[in-house]
């Protein structure tokens, strides 16, 4: 089996509603399936008293119906402001460190093997792992220290699918242009893109997805359209994230929530080609 890689051409192209609808798809579908984000920047946080991770994770992984585990996010970042950061490794905290530490001096070190041991665990244990990437992978600023998009998805032999928010406008370009920006190594990972949060005529978008697999040679798989639901949100642009608690009332809720959105993303997107790509 191989892994399953959910991008973005921006943050907040929704990633992380697409891995957790993904996650409950093929829970429903028989296979066991876990959820994976090697970095996350997040203040909102699922806490136990033996670890922390980042709460994105924790819902997917209730989408996916696994135990919620410090291996489904092993790097977590919590901002402090003036570019500080604390860092917490395996759940645990780590150590405050700045920007320029964390890239120059972790990263690719000891970041990477953080993030490549617990992959490693979860395939082991998992018929395969959906990872979630980070911003953009065409960040070209920022590429070598990038151990949360391509890099991973090359260490995890995953298939790429490229999401793209049209309700913003611009997809179209956006695509092409992170295809083209992604280093040439790694092109050939992305097997798909979909285009997010879409209201209107599909066919309108038709022609331009005739072109855009003319231009890039990658089908797309799938337009999702704009889906009113009840997950909590992460902190990130336009976003108005609250803290929520853990107890069965909200956990029934996420889960009812989760089984709407997949039943959505399931019935707007080529399922069949996604599960071939894992095989």
């Amino acid at each position: 089996m191989k892994s399953l890689m959910i991008q973005g051409t921006s943050s907040g192209s929704g990633k992380t509603t697409m891995v957790a609808a993904l996650c409950r798809i093929f829970s429903d579908m028989g296979y066991r399936v876990a959820p994976f984000k090697s970095q996350n920047m997040s203040n909102y946080a699922y806490s136990t008293p033996n670890f922390e991770i980042s709460r994105a994770q924790a819902i997917q992984a209730i989408g996916a119906r696994c135990e919620i585990t410090p291996k489904l996010n092993p790097i977590l970042l919590k901002p402090l402001g003036n570019y500080y950061s604390m860092v917490y490794l395996d759940g645990k905290r780590y150590k405050k460190m700045h920007a320029k530490d964390y890239y120059e001096k972790f990263v690719n070190s000891k970041g990477m093997k953080t993030a490549t041991d617990s992959l490693k665990t979860l395939q082991k244990n998992f018929d395969f792992v959906i990872l979630e990437g980070a911003g953009s992978p065409a960040e070209i600023n920022l590429q070598k220290y990038d151990i949360a998009n391509m890099k991973i998805a090359s260490k995890a032999n995953a298939s790429v699918l490229l999401v793209s928010d049209i309700d913003k406008g611009g997809s179209f370009a956006s695509i092409v242009g992170t295809i083209s920006l992604i280093e040439k190594k790694y092109q050939k990972l992305v097997q798909g893109f979909i285009f997010n949060k879409f209201r209107g005529d599909i066919d309108v978008l038709k022609p331009g997805f005739s072109k855009l697999k003319k231009i890039t040679k990658i089908p797309t798989l799938g337009t999702i359209p704009t889906i009113e639901i009840g997950l909590p949100e992460e902190d990130s642009l336009h976003a108005n994230p609250k803290n929520i608690s853990w107890n069965k009332k909200n956990l029934s809720k996420i889960d009812n929530q989760l089984d709407k959105l997949a039943k959505t993303v399931k019935s707007n997107l080529d399922i069949k080609a996604i599960e071939r790509m894992i095989k």
